[in-house]
């Protein structure tokens, strides 16, 4: 990096997090590079934005340069591209921060989930979103100098963006705001083509409402080269303009831009309120899931504006946190331009503006959904645009917090939501399974675990499998939690096949059962039962004989009125409760291994090897449920034990 440095600079080494994704852009970006002018724009945009909020409450700092504008200079000559904005320009402190690290929660998760395959990574990069960075595809050194309002000195910043970069004080106090020039790679000189730079505006930067002006500098000798900056974009707010007037094209890049993203939008909402309240929205619902959509610092992308004038991004109550996802901008006509963020946050004009952005959010996804059969099996590598249930594997488990925070959207919530079950591989909605319930079936079973797929062979199915009755396959941690506030569907409660006596004997319409194998006799299996509380003794809070199993011997239940078991060993792993409570233990009365240990019950002589099955028994039951094993050890010994004397029979 010798050629940046000068005389009593130090060189600061990048981040690590910030080396890795340079590597990852400007390798797998290449194809891309023309994004790099995109990310400057819209950098010098959200700067005039910010300016632009700033100078409400003080107006001084526009000082006597209060026109904001966004300008492009080209310098083919010299081989420079240099981005300028008038905005709130970055101190030294901010230099650093902004430019030599990646502020971003989440980042190291990311990265790690980052495989080398290019085409998966890239999908990736677009859920991250590069920013800066992306302007070390073109460039091989970058200079950034900046004054920030209010402020006296000027700073400069530059890298070429492998071994880090150095901060110096300018010589001379620069105007306000940012000028980001760019050294141009060899094979990277199109774009110091001015209709190659018009067109790259044009195209992604259109809706951008601060002027854009490109202005080229003439090579030497060049007498017919226009000197005088042009605008090159209409800037006018999109969200004000009307939809006929608005392509599929220009509302994508607006997407791209507010949301800092690089997939389609899934959804859009736009439009413009009149009445009791005056206010525009255009909104966005992503394709992709953005890598920190799990990370508890996640807020919505947002913006709210007061007549065109940006006011703030971080105003939580805008949306529910169950539709983080979402992005875009509100302009409001009501609300006062020097209202401040906590009068905002619990003020009525926003509730009430909350309220109506949400039901159109909703309203949305429910046409999507409605255009496509919720049972519809997704195909391997389907063509976009991305189907519901695409987009509902991605997103559901986000929009199921809704039905746990929201009661006032909670039935449309349940309506949007998709399910595994039973039925098939595919999804199911709430609305087909009751259509498919049988006569007199009066609740919604399900069943929960770590994966749909594991669930589908679990022994709390049996006698639902037999039965005919369909079962939802809950996998997501969010389904224990919702469920309880749920309640019922349309009148049908929700019933969890683990928890309590569960008994589908009485449904009509059975699916065709194999002849039962004989069950243990009466006065035998309440022997047995006896037998086998006392040997298990404090492990067990019951045992009793099972209505449930058809094929298995044992399995675990939680009491009717206690917690599920998921539930419970979710709890425990994030340290809300100390310890599992104890589990009923349900015996198969039809199991040979059933009528073997009753008729082992009998002999008293055997007390100790009939404990030791009871305990292998338990053990077996608990590895089924995912349970922890107290002593694996043990589990081991006894079932050698009972696998010699099975081998020597």
């Amino acid at each position: 990096m010798s050629e940046i440095v000068e005389p009593g600079e130090v060189v600061q080494p990048f981040e690590a997090d910030v080396g890795r994704v340079l590597d990852l852009v400007i390798n797998s970006l290449y194809k891309e590079r023309e994004i790099f002018l995109r990310e400057l724009v819209s950098n010098a945009s959200d700067a005039c934005d910010k300016l632009r909020y700033a100078s409400l409450s003080s107006p001084e700092l526009l000082d006597t340069d209060p026109e904001l504008k966004i300008r492009i200079l080209v310098d083919e000559a010299a081989g420079l591209l240099t981005v300028t904005d008038n905005g709130i320009g970055m101190s030294r402190e901010d230099l650093v921060e902004n430019l030599g690290t990646v502020a971003r929660s989440g980042t190291a998760r990311f990265l790690d989930q980052l495989s080398g395959d290019k085409d998966r990574d890239l999908r990736l990069i677009g859920q991250f979103g590069v920013g800066f960075y992306s302007v070390f595809m073109v460039a091989d050194k970058v200079v950034v100098q900046s004054r920030k309002a209010g402020e006296a000195a000027s700073w400069i910043w530059a890298s070429d963006g492998r071994t880090g970069f150095t901060v110096t004080e300018a010589e001379t106090t620069g105007p306000r705001g940012t000028a980001v020039t760019l050294h141009m790679k060899a094979d990277a000189k199109e774009f110091l083509d001015s209709w190659r730079v018009q067109s790259v505006v044009r195209t992604y930067s259109d809706h951008i409402a601060i002027p854009i002006l490109l202005e080229v500098r003439p090579k030497p000798g060049d007498t017919k080269t226009k000197q005088e900056p042009t605008q090159v974009n209409e800037a006018s707010a999109l969200w004000t303009r009307p939809k006929a007037e608005i392509t599929d094209e220009q509302y994508r890049e607006f997407y791209h831009h507010v949301a800092h993203a690089f997939d389609e939008p899934f959804a859009r909402v736009h439009f413009t309120a009149e009445g009791a309240l005056s206010y525009a929205a255009l909104l966005f619902v992503p394709s992709q899931r953005p890598f920190d959509l799990f990370d508890p610092k996640r807020r919505h992308g947002v913006k709210l504006y007061v007549r065109r004038v940006f006011i703030t991004q971080e105003l939580e109550s805008l949306f529910p946190r169950y539709l983080r996802f979402v992005a875009g901008v509100v302009d409001s006509e009501d609300l006062q331009l020097n209202v401040s963020r906590e009068t905002l946050q619990n003020g009525a004009v926003v509730a009430r503006m909350r309220k109506a952005l949400v039901k159109r959010v909703l309203d949305e996804l429910a046409a999507k959904a409605k255009a496509e059969p919720a049972a519809e099996v997704l195909e391997e590598g389907k063509a976009k645009p991305v189907s519901y249930l695409e987009w509902w594997a991605e997103f559901g488990g986000v929009l199921k917090e809704g039905v746990y925070e929201d009661a006032e959207n909670r039935e449309r919530l349940l309506e949007l939501a998709r399910f595994r079950s039973t039925h098939g591989p595919g999804w199911t909605s709430l609305a087909e399974y009751a259509l498919r319930m049988k006569e007199g079936q009066d609740a919604i079973y399900y069943i929960s675990g770590e994966s749909h797929e594991a669930l589908r062979t679990s022994p709390q199915l049996e006698q639902a499998l037999a039965k005919g009755v369909e079962v939802l396959l809950l996998d997501d941690p969010v389904d224990e939690f919702w469920i309880p506030e749920a309640k019922d569907f349309k009148g049908k409660a929700f019933r969890s096949l683990t928890r309590g006596d569960v008994d589908l004997s009485g449904l009509k319409g059975e699916a065709k059962e194999e002849q039962p194998e004989p069950k243990v006799a009466e006065d035998a299996l309440k022997r047995l039962v006896a037998r086998l509380k006392v040997a298990l003794g404090e492990e067990v809070s019951d045992v009793r004989p099972s209505k449930r199993l058809k094929d298995s011997a044992v399995c675990l239940v939680a009491e009717e009125q206690g917690l599920d078991l998921r539930l419970e060993r979710f709890l425990k792993q994030h340290s809300q409760v100390k310890e599992l409570s104890k589990r009923v233990l349900e015996v198969n009365p039809q199991h040979e291994l059933t009528r073997k240990m009753a008729e082992l019950a009998k002999d008293t002589g055997k007390g100790l090897e009939f404990d030791e099955l009871a305990r292998l028994l338990l053990d077996q039951a608990r590895i089924i449920e995912g349970e922890p094993i107290p002593d694996p050890g043990a589990i081991s010994r006894r079932m050698s034990s009972f696998l010699a004397r099975g081998l020597a029979a």
